[in-house]
């Protein structure tokens, strides 16, 4: 728990700070292009969502509170509760029941999270990430011939699950936060999974692109039709499955997720997958529990950044990428301008150069030093030596004029190299939601079940109706091989009870001088959500945009190979501009999904990312 005290406020931005931010503007204004193109069937996307068609988004103004979630209906329910006199927390936990409903691709109770929440005495880190099974070892993802698994090969079926802690987690949180009975806050989600729900375009064009959910009989009774076909847009989709676990959960509480016909029902899905089946058991639900941890705050500019500790890796890459470019910079006064010229212009492959050579440097870290803290130390027992300003100094120094051929882990201050690095793999996941209520309570909460559909395991929770929740792959977070060539282990391998390393990166802005909250962000992404982030810090305090503004903005990024730009979204000059500085350019399709609340005078301004359904509701 950290406490923040006040002092007096710094001054707003001068004038010409104001007309260097408006000129930055335009240029910006002029490449907010719309890819409105449903991926393919059969696409294999890079991110842990495929990509559907964008939406501008108008950003919302609101007085006294504010929701934003990925999904309107998720959003509504939120408010209900707020309107009903509930907290941000009640109406976090109503979200989370809606989101496991209508985005069952993305979270869900079956699922983990992340929670920052502030009340305006301290910052808390609630921890309900999902955990290994006790009899998980490290070659859980090796092959009879002792090499990795394929991504889908380790993540479809039973081997990928571990305990979902995210109703436990959220359970913790309400006995500390909530107004409202905990009872209350499922009523929404029980009128719509017994009323049903119509079928979004998003949640249609993930279906159309998924390729192993129909492995699943009843996900494929649940999610499409006789033919084989998706079910189309505009379908009432009803699941009297889970209404009647959340009939249950309402009554009985979390704990009837942990123990009996629930939890039963989840370990027999596990266990008796028919090609690929896991280790959790009855016991190892029962066992689990959340974790309050004390947030990672760290200073940037005039700020002071609350993030998530480890095991997420989330703000330490983040805080290090930021730091770290920040040190590489031009030390001018036009730096800041030339940065808001993005992405237009040989200034723009300047600031984009620094940028991914940051993220090289922050990801070699993260690979070699971040774990579960239960079973990881922090390099010179404290995480905060990763951002020591010294040490990024001395990691900015190593970028020139061109990209580094090779990339290592730096030193950091008290640390002895015990760790091998992690090799590079792909990371799923997720859905964001970001809260402010009447009372001055924030949430900022990032929940997942990992890749799109998860373990494409639908389980009805021992009701024997049709329909139910999905549960996670949250396991392949874990590095598949367990140690390098020499027999150094991996300090993210695969250990009985142990939370898998995360990107998660829900996040607390804070004024460093007077204390005072001024942003509540997160977004879903994989390990992009670290420069989803970023980006949104940057684009907003850095550059002075809105956050709406910020969310339009094309994606940018490196997770420690090439620099990764928005299909589309950069000018070719830019592009081959990086390529001629030695970076290897890829151009996916980065689907952020970005919400964001900003203070705004005495009110909040919110936004939703364009590139999924989400939106802000408040008054």
């Amino acid at each position: 728990m950290t406490a923040l005290p006040p002092s007096p406020a710094r001054p707003e931005p001068t004038p010409p700070q104001r007309r260097a931010v408006k000129a930055g503007l335009a240029t910006l204004a002029a490449l907010w292009l719309a890819a409105c193109a449903v991926a393919p069937p059969g696409t294999a996307p890079m991110q842990p969502e495929g990509a559907t068609a964008t939406t501008a988004k108008p950003g919302w103004a609101t007085r006294t509170r504010a929701v934003a979630a990925a999904h309107p209906l998720a959003a509504q329910a939120g408010d209900e509760m707020l309107r009903a006199g509930g907290s941000a927390i009640d109406a976090a936990i109503a979200v989370q029941m809606v989101l496991t409903l209508v985005e069952p691709q993305s979270s869900g109770i079956g699922g983990g999270a992340f929670l920052m929440t502030w009340d305006g005495r301290q910052v808390q880190a609630w921890d309900g990430r999902e955990t290994a099974p006790a009899a998980a070892d490290d070659k859980l993802f090796l092959g009879p011939d002792g090499k990795p698994l394929g991504f889908h090969a380790a993540a479809v079926g039973g081997r990928s699950v571990g305990a979902p802690g995210v109703l436990r987690m959220l359970a913790q949180a309400h006995a500390q936060h909530g107004r409202l009975a905990w009872a209350r806050l499922f009523e929404p989600a029980i009128r719509l999974a017994e009323a049903g729900f119509a079928v979004s375009p998003r949640l249609h064009g993930l279906l159309t692109q998924e390729q192993h959910l129909r492995l699943d009989a009843a996900a494929a009774r649940h999610f499409y039709q006789p033919d084989g076909k998706p079910l189309p847009v505009g379908t009432t989709l009803r699941n009297p499955a889970l209404a009647a676990v959340f009939r249950q959960l309402a009554r009985d509480g979390a704990e009837a997720f942990y123990r009996g016909p629930i939890a039963a029902s989840i370990a027999a899905k596990v266990q008796q997958h028919p090609t690929n089946p896991g280790r959790l058991t009855e016991r190892d639900l029962a066992d689990y529990r959340p974790q309050l941890r004390e947030a990672l705050c760290s200073e940037w500019q005039r700020w002071r950044l609350c993030g998530f500790p480890p095991p997420s890796s989330g703000h330490l890459a983040l805080a290090q990428v930021l730091g770290i470019v920040d040190a590489a910079g031009p030390a001018r006064p036009t730096a800041a301008a030339n940065d808001a010229r993005l992405p237009s212009g040989e200034a723009d492959a300047d600031f984009l150069h620094r940028y991914g050579e940051a993220a090289r440097l922050a990801f070699a870290d993260r690979a070699r030093y971040v774990g579960d803290p239960a079973f990881v130390p922090a390099p010179g027992l404290s995480w905060s030596n990763l951002l020591d300003p010294g040490y990024l100094r001395q990691r900015a120094s190593l970028i020139g004029e061109r990209a580094m051929s090779k990339v290592e882990p730096g030193v950091p201050p008290g640390s002895a190299l015990a760790w091998a690095r992690q090799p590079e793999q792909i990371e799923r996941g997720t859905s964001h939601l970001a809260i402010v209520d009447a009372q001055g309570l924030a949430v900022s909460m990032t929940t997942t079940i990992e890749d799109q559909f998860g373990a494409r395991l639908l389980v009805d929770g021992g009701t024997g109706l049709p329909g139910g929740f999905l549960l996670n792959n949250q396991l392949t977070d874990f590095s598949f091989q367990p140690a390098d060539a020499a027999g150094r282990p991996i300090a993210n391998r695969v250990e009985p009870g142990k939370r898998p390393r995360s990107s998660m990166s829900p996040t607390l802005v804070f004024e460093r001088d007077s204390g005072r909250l001024v942003l509540v962000a997160g977004s879903p992404g994989g390990a992009m959500i670290i420069h989803y982030t970023a980006k949104t810090l940057l684009a907003h305090l850095r550059w002075g945009l809105d956050v709406q503004q910020a969310a339009n903005l094309p994606n940018f990024g490196s997770t420690g190979g090439p620099i990764q730009l928005e299909e589309k979204r950069f000018a070719p000059a830019t592009v081959e501009a990086l390529k001629s500085r030695g970076h290897e350019v890829r151009e996916p399709a980065l689907t952020s999904g970005i919400h964001a609340l900003q203070r705004r005078g005495d009110g909040w301004f919110g936004a939703a990312d364009p590139r999924r359904e989400g939106v802000v509701v408040g008054d």
